[in-house]
């Protein structure tokens, strides 16, 4: 049973909620081009503030490789999330530390900080115990609101949640939960699911459980090429993970004899650069096609 923010006792207390702000960026100005993900999380941070609890907000934001990427700090995600809030928050330029500490132990009941990118850090994602405690430091109580990162074995999503006495879902999570439920305890047939993001690697638990359950699996995104190369068809540029290639194998091979249907994408957009360039002549001169996704007979 996961127990939800509104069965935790917050008021007063220092709330770590890990939330979900890796939201696009303007290249040039900085500015947060979509405000989506920020807007998921208001229910829960709203629902603290109201308890008068001192939340301190944590995300990651891009791929810096655990190094300073200072285009991939959330400081204009704060500003972004100060309005929609209506409501000052304070941001931390670093996520550990004794600076942070400082700032956190000086907060006021009611008050929202954000700490600076996670993964600016490499602790991060190798789920490192000693950079886990230094996160549970902060906290009296943990609230994960970030759906899109749960799946992911990291410090601050896993490692410091043992470090801190309660430990809860926000709105977010919960709702998520609740769509997923039927899905999990009997979804009507037929039962397709539709996968998509870069690396294999990440869905290669989600693919798994999912073989048993459904009928089909539609695989779009870049790690469509990881299997389309596991199928032998060439893919030229496009990013593929080659180290999980026999991986995208067995997957195929399991799929077949459990007389699953995996989809991949058959039409394809071919520019010189992946930034949605100018596309090459020979994509110019092909018939136009809306998108469909290839099948094979069992």
């Amino acid at each position: 049973m996961v127990r939800s923010v509104e069965d935790l006792d917050v008021a007063g207390k220092r709330v770590f909620v890990r939330v979900d702000f890796n939201v696009p960026l303007d290249k040039k100005t900085g500015a947060v081009k979509d405000d989506a993900r920020i807007r998921a999380a208001l229910p829960t941070i709203r629902h603290l503030v109201g308890k008068k609890a001192k939340t301190i907000l944590a995300s990651h934001l891009g791929r810096p490789d655990g190094k300073v990427v200072p285009e991939m700090s959330l400081v204009n995600v704060g500003e972004r999330l100060s309005q929609l809030l209506n409501q000052d928050v304070l941001f931390a330029d670093d996520c550990v530390g004794d600076g942070v500490r400082k700032l956190v132990s000086q907060m006021k009941e009611g008050q929202v900080v954000l700490l600076e990118n996670l993964r600016f850090h490499p602790e991060e994602e190798k789920n490192d115990e000693d950079f886990s405690r230094k996160l549970a430091q902060l906290a009296e109580v943990y609230v994960d609101d970030a759906f899109g990162t749960v799946h992911r074995a990291h410090a601050s999503t896993v490692g410091m949640v043992k470090f801190v006495p309660q430990k809860g879902a926000g709105y977010l999570v919960l709702a998520e939960l609740k769509f997923l439920q039927p899905l999990i305890s009997g979804a009507k047939k037929p039962y397709l699911a539709l996968l998509g993001g870069a690396k294999v690697s990440d869905k290669i638990k989600v693919i798994e459980n999912l073989m048993a359950r459904v009928d089909a699996l539609l695989i779009g995104g870049a790690m469509a090429y990881t299997f389309l190369a596991a199928k032998g068809i060439g893919v030229g540029s496009s990013r593929v993970e080659k180290d999980k290639i026999d991986l995208a194998r067995r997957i195929l091979e399991k799929a077949e004899k459990s007389r699953v249907q995996i989809l991949l994408p058959h039409d394809h957009v071919v520019a010189q650069e992946p930034k949605g360039g100018v596309p090459t002549k020979a994509a110019e001169t092909a018939p136009r096609r809306s998108p469909r996704w290839g099948s094979r007979t069992r």
